[in-house]
Parts: C-alpha cells; structure tokens; sequence
C-alpha cells in the first residue's frame, strides 16, 4: 500500500505550491529582461518569444545582442550551446530522480524548463512523478514569461530615464550570482578575471574588436574555463589537486 504523504509530495498541485517562490522570483528577472530587450530594439512580442522558447536568463542575455547587430544562426546556436551546458549535466543527474511514471516525452518537457532553481527543489526529494514535475516547471515558466511580457510592454511607455536605470537590472543579478562564489573561492575569481581580461582585450584592442560579440562570448567562456580546468582539475574524489594559485 502506497504512503499518503508520499502521494501527496508528488501531486501535481503540490508541484505548482513549490514552484510559486521561483515564479516570483523568475517574475522580477525577466521584468528587467524584458525592459533590456525592447531598449536594444526587439519587439515586445519578440521578446516573449525569446522568453517562452529559451527559458534561461545568461543565454537570453546573451542572444539579444546576437540578434540586434544581425550574427549568424551558428554564433547564436553555439553561444547558447556554451553557456547551456551546464544544463544538459543537470538534466543527466536529476533522470536518476525521475520515477516510472516521467515517460521519455515527459523527460523532454522537464528538460526544457529544468532552470537551476527547478533542479535545486527537484534533488531535494528522494523521488519525483510526472505530475509533481509538471506542475513545478509550469509556475516558473508562466512567471518568466509573465515577467518578460510585462517588462517589454513598460519598457515602451515609462520615461527613458527610468527604463535606462531598470535596464541595468538584470547585469546586476549576474554580479550577485558571480560575486559571493568568486570571494569565497580564489579559483573562481581567477576564472572571472581571466574572462574579464579577455573580454576587455576583445573590446579594445583594435584587431581584436572587429570579432563579432557572439564569438567572444563563446571565446571568452570556453578560453577561461579551460585554463581554470587545466590548472585546478578535480580529482576522483571530488577535491582540487591543485591548491596553489
């Protein structure tokens, strides 16, 4: 006979109720995403689109200025490549959560909303069915794309003063994402500056600058990941071999 409280913890209303915090909190994001889209020239709907097919704020981030200054379908596609991956490992790990009832479809439609809030809730259950699942990426997906519609809509009525403070919203959200990690771990911080100086060299030097901005971002993100993968590996055991900066 099955356990009640474990039914429960797999229902499909129970799955909305967790998700709700990350639905607010996706809301807020995509607000300023949706600001900084129609400030580079896309369309509101344009921007919903690009919320509700790529639900992942860095890619979409870095997508827009692909699309405004005209890059190629490959520099969009490998950009979103890089900065996803990380993604597709979540994907693997939380499979191994999923119970008989996450058919391969359903697998595809996890996927493609498992943010790394979604997977967070997700590991934290020892198992979870299709239903739970479903209804915790439904909420933060309606509140990214709720978000960014809302967003783009006042990005073309409020004063420009104000659109140009909100549209730096969302750079912000990323230095309160790197920051902490980076002060508590030199190695990150040595990846952060390797990727700044590259981005910096690519920005003013002058054979340099003439990249496209989809390039160096798959430049950047690749060089300095590399280089920190090479001279701090991680062992079999899950620590550093290398302590020394």
């Amino acid at each position: 006979m099955k356990n009640t409280d474990s039914i429960k913890e797999n229902t499909f209303i129970k799955g909305i109720i967790d998700g709700v915090p990350i639905c607010l909190g996706y809301f807020s994001v995509a607000f300023a995403f949706g600001i900084f889209t129609v400030a580079n020239g896309l369309t509101s709907l344009e921007a919903l689109l690009i919320s509700m097919t790529n639900v992942t704020s860095a890619g979409q981030l870095a997508a827009v200025p692909i699309i405004v200054s005209g890059g190629t379908l490959f520099e969009l596609a490998a950009s979103q490549f890089i900065i996803n991956l990380r993604y597709a490992l979540m994907s693997v790990t939380l499979s191994q959560k999923l119970d008989g009832s996450v058919s391969v479809a359903d697998r595809f439609l996890i996927a493609f909303v498992n943010t790394d809030e979604v997977f967070a809730v997700a590991s934290s259950k020892k198992a979870v069915g299709k239903k739970y699942m479903l209804g915790l990426i439904l909420t933060p997906y309606l509140g990214w794309s709720a978000g960014t519609i809302v967003g783009a809509v006042a990005g073309n009525v409020l004063p420009a003063l104000l659109i140009s403070a909100l549209g730096i919203a969302i750079y912000g959200m990323f230095i309160a994402i790197v920051v902490p990690p980076a002060k508590e771990d030199k190695h990150i911080l040595f990846c952060v500056i390797i990727a700044i100086v590259l981005s910096c060299m690519f920005r003013f030097i002058p054979l340099l600058s003439k990249v496209h901005s989809g390039f160096v971002i798959i430049i950047c993100a690749v060089a300095a990941s590399a280089l920190a993968a090479v001279l701090f590996p991680i062992n079999s055991a899950g620590k550093e071999d290398n302590d020394e900066l």
